[in-house]
C-alpha cells in the first residue's frame, strides 16, 4: 500500500498515531532498501559503478534516492571516467593544512614556550607571579577564560582561596605579622630554631628548614610536587615555587623532577591537551581547538581517540567502546564453553554450572532453580524431586528467559565475527601496503617515474574504511540493543526500523569494501604499469565511492540515531574523509574539520515529506 493512498483517508488520518505517518512512511523506504538489499551483488556493484549510476538496478536508485539524498551518490559516469584528477599528490601536507584548524601537534620544545604564554597572560592581568599564575592555572585545568568568569564574578581573595595561593592582601598581612624575629619553635620537631634556618611560606606559617624539607621531597617523590600543601593542619595553601626551590637547593634529582612535574602540567591537567599515546612515548602532544571528540593524528603516524586516550573508534562512542573492548576480552574464549556446559539463572539471567550433585541448582543471587527445565523452584527438595516443582509442567516465563539469555549470546557473536574479520584485515592490507612500497622504491631506483598517490591514498582508504566498518559492529550491537541509551530510545518500531536501515547501508559498505580489497589486491606492478588507466580508474571510483558512503552513514548516526538522545556520552568523533582521490567532477566539499555534517538525512527528510503530504491531504 502506498504511504499517499493511504493519507488521502482524511478521515482515517485524523485517528491515526502520532508515529504512523513517520512508520509507513520509513516501512515503505525499509522494503526498497531490503529489495536493493537483495540485487546488490558483488558482481553488480562492479559493473554499476563502472558504467554509472544508469547502470544500477531500480532498487539500488530507489534506495540512494530516499536513505541517501536527493542527488546520486556516485555519479561516475564512464564518460567523465577520463578526467580523473587529483586534489595533491602529496596527501600527507593537505591533510596537515587541513586538520591544523582542528589539532594541532606540539613538539617537545614548544610546551615550555606556549606554558610560559599561558602564565604571562594571567600575570600580566592579575599583577602577580608565576608561582601564584601556576597554581591558578592548574586549578582551573589551564582553563583562562574560566579562570577569568569566576574571578570576575567573585573576585580575586575568592579565586585565591579555592585555588589555595593568597591574595595580595592576605600576602602583606601575613608579611607584616610573621617576620621572623628570634627564635621560633617549630611545630613538627618542637625544636627552637634560629630565624635564618626557618621559612614562612606566603601564608605567614613557618616551620625549620630541615622538617621543610622533609615534607617537600616526600611530596614530591609521591607524585604531588604541583601542589605542595603547607605543613599547618587545615591551612590549605600551597608553597610558592621559588621557596621550594630554595629549599631544595643542592638535591638535583629532586629539583629535577620537581621542575618536569610542573612542566608536564600544562598537559596532564589541561582538559584540552594529551600526550600522545605512542609507545614509546615520542614526547609529542596533542592540542585541541574546541571539540574534544575527534581522532587526531601525531607526527609519529600515531592515530588515537583525544576524548579517551583509546585507539580511535568511531562510529562508537567512547563508552561503547569500553564496554565492547571488555565484552570481547572476557566473552570471547569462553562463550562456547558457557553456552554448552550452563544455563541462565531464571532470576538474574547470569550463567550458572551445575558442578555435580542433583538437578536442584543455587546461584549466587539466592535464586534456586530446577536444572533440567531451568525454571525457578524452592529449596526443599530430595535426590529425585524437588518439593512444588514439576518438569513436565511448562512456563512461558521461564522459557523465555532461557531464549533471551541465549539470544544475547548468539547476538553479540554475531557483532563479535564481523568486527573481528574487519580488524583482522587491516593486518593483511598493511603487509599489502608495505609490498606496494618496496615495488615503488624498486621502479624509482630504475629511474622510472612512478605515479602511485592514488594507489597509496587507495589503500589508506581501505585500511580506514576496514577500521571504521569494524567498529560499526561494535556499535550497531550497543545501539540497537538494550545496554545503552535505553530510556532514550525512540518507539520499537521505530528502533527496528533505524537497525534494518543502518544495517542495509551497512553491508553495501562492506560490499564496497570488498571490491577495492580485491582491486587493489592485484599485483602492484601490473596496477602501476596500467597502460589505459582502466585498473586505476576503477580503483579511484571504488575509494571515492567508499568514502562517500561514509558521509553518509555518519550523518545517519550523528543526526538520527545518537542525535536524538541527551546523555553526555552520546557523541562520537565524526567522520575525517582523508582521500584527496576524485573521480570525474570533484564531489561536494565536504564539512570543515570542525564541523559535524550538516546535509540533511535521509529519516528527518521521511519525516518532512510525511507531513507535507498529510498537510496536502487536508488541505
Amino acid at each position: 500500500m502506498e504511504v499517499d493512498d493511504v493519507l488521502a483517508d482524511n478521515a482515517a488520518l485524523q485517528c491515526m498515531p502520532s508515529d504512523l505517518p513517520l512508520l509507513l512512511d520509513l516501512g515503505c523506504r525499509l522494503s526498497a532498501a531490503k529489495a536493493a538489499r537483495a540485487s546488490y551483488t558483488h558482481s553488480t556493484a562492479i559493473g554499476a559503478l563502472d558504467a554509472g549510476p544508469s547502470a544500477l538496478p531500480l532498487s539500488h536508485k530507489m534506495l540512494s534516492d530516499s536513505c541517501y539524498s536527493e542527488e546520486s551518490d556516485l555519479e561516475s559516469d564512464a564518460s567523465t571516467d577520463q578526467e580523473v584528477a587529483f586534489e595533491s599528490l602529496d596527501s600527507k601536507e593537505e591533510n596537515a593544512q587541513g586538520e591544523s584548524t582542528a589539532w594541532t601537534v606540539l613538539e617537545a620544545a614548544d610546551l615550555a614556550r606556549v606554558q610560559d604564554e599561558a602564565l604571562a597572560g594571567v600575570m600580566n592581568i592579575l599583577g602577580c607571579s608565576a608561582s601564584k599564575a601556576r597554581a591558578l592555572l592548574i586549578y582551573f585545568k589551564w582553563n583562562k577564560e574560566a579562570l577569568f568568569g569566576v574571578l570576575a564574578d567573585r573576585g580575586e581573595e575568592h579565586v585565591c582561596r579555592i585555588a589555595g595561593c593568597t591574595s595580595q592582601e592576605q600576602h602583606d598581612a601575613a608579611a607584616e605579622t610573621s617576620g621572623l624575629q628570634g627564635n621560633i619553635l617549630c611545630n613538627i620537631c618542637f625544636c627552637d630554631t634560629e630565624p635564618d634556618d626557618a621559612t614562612a611560606m606566603e601564608c605567614g606559617h613557618a616551620f625549620c628548614n630541615d622538617c621543610w624539607c622533609q615534607h617537600l621531597k616526600i611530596q614530591i617523590q609521591d607524585g604531588r610536587a604541583r601542589r605542595l600543601p603547607c605543613m599547618q593542619p587545615r591551612c590549605g595553601v600551597y608553597c610558592d615555587e621559588n621557596k621550594v626551590k630554595r629549599l631544595l637547593e643542592g638535591q638535583d634529582d629532586v629539583l629535577l623532577k620537581y621542575a618536569h612535574s610542573l612542566a608536564e602540567s600544562w598537559v596532564d591537567d589541561n582538559a584540552s591537551v594529551r600526550w600522545c599515546p605512542s609507545v614509546p612515548c615520542c614526547g609529542r602532544a596533542i592540542s585541541v581547538a574546541e571539540d574534544v571528540h575527534c581522532q587526531p593524528e601525531c607526527r609519529c603516524g600515531m592515530r588515537f581517540c583525544f576524548a579517551c586516550g583509546d585507539e580511535p573508534h568511531s562510529p562508537c562512542t567512547c563508552s561503547m567502546w569500553k564496554e565492547w573492548r571488555k565484552k570481547c576480552i572476557d566473552d570471547s574464549e569462553t562463550l562456547n564453553w558457557i553456552a554448552a556446559n550452563s544455563k541462565p539463572c531464571p532470576k538474574c539471567a547470569k550463567a550458572v554450572e551445575k558442578n555435580g550433585g542433583c538437578n536442584l541448582v543455587v546461584c549466587k543471587c539466592g535464586q534456586s532453580f530446577c536444572w533440567l527445565c531451568g525454571q525457578g523452584t524452592g529449596v526443599r527438595h530430595t535426590w529425585t524431586n524437588i518439593e512444588g516443582h514439576t518438569c513436565g509442567k511448562y512456563k512461558d516465563d521461564a522459557e523465555a528467559k532461557i531464549s533471551e539469555a541465549a539470544r544475547n549470546i548468539k547476538r553479540f557473536q554475531h557483532y563479535q565475527q564481523r568486527w573481528e574479520a574487519n580488524v583482522s584485515s587491516i593486518k593483511l592490507e598493511d603487509k599489502l601496503r608495505s609490498k606496494v612500497a618496496a615495488t615503488i622504491d624498486q621502479l624509482e631506483a630504475k629511474s622510472a617515474r612512478v605515479d602511485h598517490a592514488w594507489l597509496t591514498q587507495a589503500l589508506d582508504q581501505l585500511c580506514d574504511a576496514r577500521r571504521i566498518l569494524g567498529y560499526s559492529y561494535a556499535f550497531a550491537f550497543y545501539m540497537f540493543g538494550n545496554e545503552h541509551f535505553a530510556a532514550e530510545k525512540a518507539a520499537q518500531e521505530i528502533n527496528e526500523l533505524h537497525k534494518d536501515l543502518f544495517e542495509d547501508q551497512q553491508q553495501m559498505l562492506q560490499a564496497e569494501v570488498e571490491k577495492l580489497a580485491d582491486q587493489v589486491a592485484t599485483p602492484p606492478e601490473q596496477l602501476l604499469a596500467d597502460r589505459d588507466d582502466h585498473l586505476r580508474l576503477q580503483v579511484i571510483n571504488c575509494a571515492v565511492g567508499i568514502d562517500r558512503r561514509f558521509w553518509k552513514m555518519f550523518d545517519v548516526i550523528e543526526n538520527d540515531l545518537l542525535g536524538p538522545l541527551q546523555s553526555a556520552s552520546a557523541y562520537i568523533a565524526p567522520y575525517k574523509g582523508r582521500s584527496t582521490l576524485r573521480a570525474g567532477q570533484a564531489p561536494a566539499d565536504p564539512p570543515s574539520t570542525q564541523e559535524t555534517v550538516k546535509s540533511p538525512s535521509f529519516l528527518s527528510k521521511g519525516i518532512r515529506d510525511a507531513f507535507r503530504r498529510a498537510k496536502r491531504t487536508r488541505e
